[in-house]
């Protein structure tokens, strides 16, 4: 008996089980340093369908810029209340809500500086490796000279920037695949 990956289970069939031990709202505990942000948005498709089973998975550093991990040797306060991870799971019209800090900004490669950014990794069926791409915050000053930013053509960067509504909320959604609008992914 031999089984092949459908479509619908690509990152599965189990894809519940072992990745939703994480899912929160709450990516930052309330006594974390910051400035606190709430990021709403969408997972569709192409032709505009809601992706009704995706997952975000988010990394970011804390608010002075520092990564909660061995790797990040920055000489900059590591904040024992954040610990700049999350799983975020989308509902039934593949919606998502979720609450963190603005990150602070990082170094980059040959001593340049990343604007404040969030990495998301999507999951979905029909997806046999994950996707990754990026948050960043319309209108920080530190987007102008942000190096991967830099190379994203300019008439796409925008799939890159939420943005604040009236009530303070960012609003952010990833678009799959198809359109012009589709979201930035990159290649790691």
């Amino acid at each position: 008996m031999t089984l092949t990956a459908t479509t619908s289970h690509t990152v599965g069939p189990y894809y519940h089980i072992g990745l939703t031990w994480l899912n929160r709202e709450q990516l930052a505990d309330e006594l974390a340093l910051g400035e606190r942000v709430a990021i709403t948005g969408q997972v569709v498709d192409g032709n505009g369908d809601t992706v009704n089973d995706a997952m975000l998975e988010v990394w970011q550093a804390n608010a002075a810029g520092k990564y909660a991990h061995p790797e990040d040797e920055q000489d900059k306060p590591l904040d024992p209340h954040f610990e700049g991870f999350g799983r975020v799971p989308v509902d039934a019209e593949g919606r998502f809500r979720f609450t963190t800090i603005k990150p602070g900004t990082v170094p980059g490669l040959k001593g340049t500086t990343q604007a404040p950014h969030l990495v998301v990794l999507v999951f979905a069926r029909g997806l046999v490796k994950h996707l990754l791409t990026r948050i960043y915050f319309e209108g920080d000053p530190a987007n102008v000279n942000d190096p991967l930013l830099e190379c994203v053509p300019a008439e796409r960067r925008a799939t890159l920037l939420a943005r604040q509504d009236a009530t303070g909320v960012y609003q952010w959604n990833v678009i799959l695949q198809g359109t012009e609008a589709e979201t930035v992914f990159f290649d790691y």
